[in-house]
């Protein structure tokens, strides 16, 4: 009986023994990524503001530190950087997939829901960038951010969620030059609408989902596991000259 021979990394894409913080770690797209680096090999710190589904995304991982933290609050990622390295010796970047998703007509929109989600997708990320730069070693590091096709496209109803991705992907760009010659890398991911607990009451309405679905050129939603492989790419050596980029994981929806 043949037998079968483990199969080695490439070495462009391998992330084993790499130490990431990652915001927003109990959501829909948080989770599942952290749970993919985990199986690449990575050493995880996680966090989110939501303890129980936190608790449920590590329960899936059991070499990962799981804290309760708000991205909004600069000293409670400091904290977390500084225990990432008390814990792995190191801190090789951060993962941010936290975010607000609140969808109005613009006449109506609640003043305070607008300034609450510039504050968590922008603000916040932010802030989480900053704390993370200032963690890492002085050899660089990895910074992703998840934005969202609303960083390009124009949908109705989307005054505030669009205007806090496309200030997250200007911000990327900047960041981007400012921090290139320390060697810290930081870029973006714009998926297209996925079916998440963020979005799931919006897309339980037929009509929005078929209006989603259909401006989607492949004919379907996103899935989280569809943005693994740029993930991937951005942190490990083979996305080693790629800064300040917004990276449209979509299936052609910024095309439309």
């Amino acid at each position: 009986m043949t037998q079968t021979q483990p199969v080695m990394p490439d070495p462009l894409f391998d992330i084993s023994g790499r130490v990431y913080l990652v915001a927003g770690a109990g959501g829909g797209l948080g989770g599942p990524i952290a749970q993919e680096l985990a199986g690449r090999g990575a050493k995880l710190v996680l966090f989110d503001v939501d303890g129980d589904a936190l608790s449920r995304i590590g329960e899936t991982i059991p070499d990962a530190v799981c804290e309760i933290a708000d991205m909004r609050d600069e000293s409670a990622v400091s904290r977390l950087t500084a225990l990432t390295r008390e814990r792995f010796g190191r801190l090789d970047g951060g993962v941010n997939a936290a975010g607000k998703l609140p969808i109005s007509p613009a006449a109506d929109f609640d003043e305070a829901v607008f300034r609450d989600c510039i504050d968590i997708n922008v603000t916040a990320a932010f802030l989480f960038s900053r704390a993370v730069a200032a963690g890492l070693d002085g050899d660089g590091g990895r910074i992703v951010h998840i934005a969202s096709v609303s960083s390009y496209v124009a949908n109705a109803n989307y005054a505030a969620y669009a205007s806090s991705k496309a200030a997250l992907a200007q911000m990327v760009k900047v960041l981007g030059r400012e921090w290139a010659p320390r060697n810290i890398l930081v870029n973006a991911i714009g998926p297209a609408l996925t079916e998440t607990g963020l979005t799931h009451d919006y897309l339980s309405d037929a009509g929005f989902r078929h209006n989603a679905i259909s401006a989607i050129p492949m004919g379907r939603l996103g899935e989280a596991d569809d943005l693994f492989g740029t993930v991937i790419l951005l942190l490990s050596r083979a996305g080693g000259f790629i800064t300040g980029q917004t990276v449209y994981v979509d299936g052609g929806r910024t095309l439309v």
